[in-house]
């Protein structure tokens, strides 16, 4: 060949040249299947790396199933974990946001999916964030069945990444909450306390302490012994365990549950009701921690945006007949969780909106 024709000729790319690198993702599936194995339960006892997930339902008990699918992310609470490099609880907030989606419709997570997306895979990273990822399939009780990860150059600033996760539950089709026509104006609401702002109204928290002027290292004021980063990434409360048993024990008199997500009681709780009733909740019994205390007072956000931004200390609402409201508060209580009374539902036939479906008594108290 003509030194001519040698000194035109292109040099050869590979798929890692343009910024994707096979042998880290194969990488990481070896470093994740353990985890993933610890998470396997009766139906999922396939291994990872196949085209797809499997799960076998017939190695189930159930007699007339109905599949409940549910998917989720963190939203901008993820920003904060990667702003401090803290990714061991980012996966857990991850599954809770589905799981808590499929038990108020009573049913039981199966098997879960996860989403990783990232500009250049950093094994280390994405398997922090995995096995907390595994970590509350476990306590949900499902198995983690497959996912993908996914590295795309230029999609992503550097360091950074994207979860979604993808959830499956199954119930029996007599038991889908909610039970609408058992509820009854006298039916109590019991709230389960959460650990925080789990994974809601983070786009206002991260511009409030902005203003504040504080540092994700810096001493939280409102949790002694904690960083401002190690206080907000405490994870979603996953109350699967707690709110299965309760079905279990009292089949007959949890009429509904209410996953207390974005958009407060006002947007949640009026997803379960019927037509003809109307929650009315008693603000002063909420145990309000005093990082809503500290979020209301820097931001100087006012008492309704509080309750339709954030948990406000209540991260699940279940609807009980009177008559069993304290055996289902031992049966959760019993489970770990922290239950107290709330409200009442009431008779309104004349409720237009979300909004008039909700009335509030007494006053939260958010602390001096």
């Amino acid at each position: 060949m003509r030194e001519s024709e040698t000194g035109s000729r292109k040099s050869s790319l590979t798929y890692r040249d343009a910024g994707v690198d096979i042998d880290a993702g194969n990488a990481l599936v070896r470093a994740i299947a353990p985890l993933a194995a610890a998470t396997r339960r009766p139906g999922a006892d396939a291994d990872l790396g196949g085209f797809g997930g499997l799960f076998d339902i017939s190695a189930l008990n159930y007699e007339d199933p109905v599949l409940v699918a549910a998917n989720d992310g963190v939203g901008t609470k993820l920003l904060l974990a990667i702003v401090t490099g803290r990714h061991e609880t980012i996966g857990i907030d991850l599954v809770a946001m589905s799981v808590n989606d499929l038990v108020v419709q009573g049913a039981e997570p199966l098997f879960f999916l996860d989403y990783f997306a990232t500009g250049q895979l950093d094994v280390k990273t994405a398997q922090a964030v995995i096995a907390g990822i595994a970590e509350g399939c476990r306590q949900a009780g499902c198995a983690l069945i497959g996912g993908e990860t996914a590295e795309m150059p230029d999609m992503y600033a550097p360091g950074h990444y994207d979860l979604a996760g993808f959830a499956v539950g199954a119930v029996e089709r007599h038991a889908i909450l909610p039970k609408r026509e058992r509820m009854q104006a006298g039916d109590v609401l019991i709230g389960l306390a959460s650990s925080g702002p789990h994974s809601n109204g983070y786009s206002l928290i991260r511009r409030i302490v902005e203003r504040s002027g504080l540092d994700w290292a810096d001493p939280a004021p409102f949790a002694p012994g904690m960083s401002m980063g190690e206080a907000f990434l405490i994870p979603t409360r996953i109350y699967v365990s707690a709110l299965l048993n309760a079905l279990r024990a009292l089949p007959e008199a949890v009429h509904a549950l209410a996953h207390i997500t974005g958009g407060g009681f006002v947007e949640n709780i009026p997803r379960v009701l019927p037509d003809h009733l109307a929650a009315e909740i008693d603000l002063s019994r909420l145990s309000i921690p005093p990082v809503f205390g500290w979020l209301k007072r820097e931001g100087n956000v006012d008492d309704a945006e509080m309750l339709r931004t954030f948990n406000c200390g209540c991260g699940m609402v279940a609807i009980v007949s009177a008559d069993c409201a304290e055996a289902f508060m031992d049966v959760v209580r019993e489970a770990g969780e922290t239950p107290f009374l709330l409200g009442r539902l009431v008779t309104d036939d004349k409720a237009k909106g979300a909004a008039e479906k909700v009335r509030f008594i007494g006053q939260a108290d958010f602390g001096a």
